[in-house]
């Protein structure tokens, strides 16, 4: 087997996971932010599995306006649940998980934000938790 052809044929690492965080990256383009629905199996126990994740932008715990001019671009997430009157900010990364809700329909707004909060772009996932007494389970 040719190593070389081998290489060629798989897409590159930037591809894949974006410029290298080690130097500058000019005329970066802008971030997008994409949102999954929520995971089916756990909404019947009252619990919502989010995966969320962002192109041209490293989640990092990293505010104020100093880090506005980082290379590569840094974020983080605003969650509010159920349009409440206050958010929370989350840098992981990972997926969000939340427990607790009752049997109706929700919402989760997760807000793509940069260091300095200002919101980026936003997605809305609505989702309905059964009533298992409905359903008898």
């Amino acid at each position: 087997m040719n190593l070389k052809s081998n290489i060629m044929a798989q897409p590159s690492i930037k591809d894949v996971r974006g410029a290298a965080p080690v130097v500058p990256i000019e005329n970066e383009p802008p971030p997008k932010l994409f949102v999954d629905p929520p995971l089916a199996g756990p909404l019947s126990l009252g619990r919502v599995v989010i995966q969320y994740r962002a192109d041209n932008v490293h989640f990092v715990p990293v505010y104020g306006p100093g880090a506005l001019n980082v290379s590569p671009r840094v974020g983080h997430v605003h969650i509010t649940v159920d349009n409440a009157a206050w958010h929370w900010a989350d840098a992981s990364g990972e997926p969000l998980i939340l427990n607790g809700f009752l049997p109706g329909k929700h919402t989760v707004l997760i807000e793509l934000a940069d260091p300095t909060h200002k919101i980026i772009d936003r997605k809305e996932i609505s989702f309905i938790i059964p009533d298992l007494k409905e359903t008898g389970k």
